[in-house]
């Protein structure tokens, strides 16, 4: 395939079964890879080693196959890459834009600010970005745990105003540019405590080692994306094109969600639904 030709991903985390909403995404994604003569990847987003099961990845192709998909081989698993997410980390330390945090969540919620990011969580006080080079040494030197997070004042002055070039509902429409705004989601981790990386990190250092050209996923991830454009223009990756679809709900319109218990997709199967009739009650 051409590098001209649109490549798509579908990229679940094996943390869990995937339930109807991800069905949606995944069948939203494909379609629009084939009806624009591209091709969607699948990728398994298991950083989080102590959450992933290796019995949810095998869950996971046998659903999305389940639903009719095909997907070229190899299947990218980032807990295989660290690597190369490191490597990654290095540059921001190297240009001097994260420094390490040493505070724990209750530390972090203890000391809030009262106001929050996108998704709810206190903003981060930026207490560890006042701590001099000599004590992070000596304390990282000791081995107490801490984060990377990035220091967004320093990123937006070095990157310069952003835009998110995106279209809705599909990604046919015209592409709208909208203004980035990732001052809101303050200092953000871009390597965790527990592994050496994090969801922003990995993501956008996969999607341009995959060539990824159209990233479609839920509004539930919108704001994420100014994250995305911030640490790609940082690091000089190209930005696919963003095309955020509605989420799929439940009756009480609460988003689905594995942490809620919504029903799987082994479920439906398991209480006779056909992947046709899956398909026609999500409206693909």
């Amino acid at each position: 395939m051409s590098p001209s030709q649109p490549i798509f991903r579908f990229a679940p985390s094996p943390n869990g079964l995937l339930h109807a909403g991800h069905a949606y995404s995944a069948l939203f994604t494909d379609h629009w890879a084939r009806a624009l003569g591209g091709k969607m990847l699948v990728r398994i987003e298991d950083i989080d080693t102590a959450r992933s099961r290796e019995v949810f990845v095998e869950a996971i192709l046998e659903d999305l196959a389940w639903l009719g998909l095909d997907w070229p081989a190899p299947v990218r698993r980032q807990s295989d890459h660290f690597d190369f997410y490191r490597a990654g980390a290095k540059r921001l330390v190297d240009a001097g834009l994260v420094y390490p945090c040493f505070c724990t969540r209750a530390e972090i919620r203890a000391a809030g600010t009262g106001e929050t990011d996108p998704d709810g969580a206190p903003l981060y006080h930026g207490g560890c970005r006042a701590i001099g080079a000599p004590e992070r040494a000596a304390r990282i030197a000791a081995g107490a745990p801490h984060a990377l997070r990035l220091d967004m004042r320093e990123a937006i002055r070095r990157a310069g105003a952003l835009e998110i070039a995106e279209t809705m509902p599909t990604p046919r429409d015209a592409v709208k540019r909208r203004a980035a705004d990732p001052g809101r989601w303050g200092d953000v981790i871009v390597v965790r405590k527990d592994t050496p990386t994090s969801y922003h990190l990995s993501v956008v250092l996969d999607d341009a080692h995959q060539g990824i050209t159209h990233v479609t996923r839920g509004m539930d991830l919108h704001a994420a994306t100014d994250i995305h454009v911030l640490l790609q223009a940082l690091l000089g990756l190209a930005a696919p094109l963003y095309c955020h679809h509605a989420l799929v709900r439940d009756a009480e319109q609460a988003k689905l969600a594995k942490s809620r218990g919504s029903q799987s997709l082994a479920d439906l199967r398991a209480a006779g639904w056909s992947a046709a009739d899956l398909r026609a009650h999500l409206g693909i």
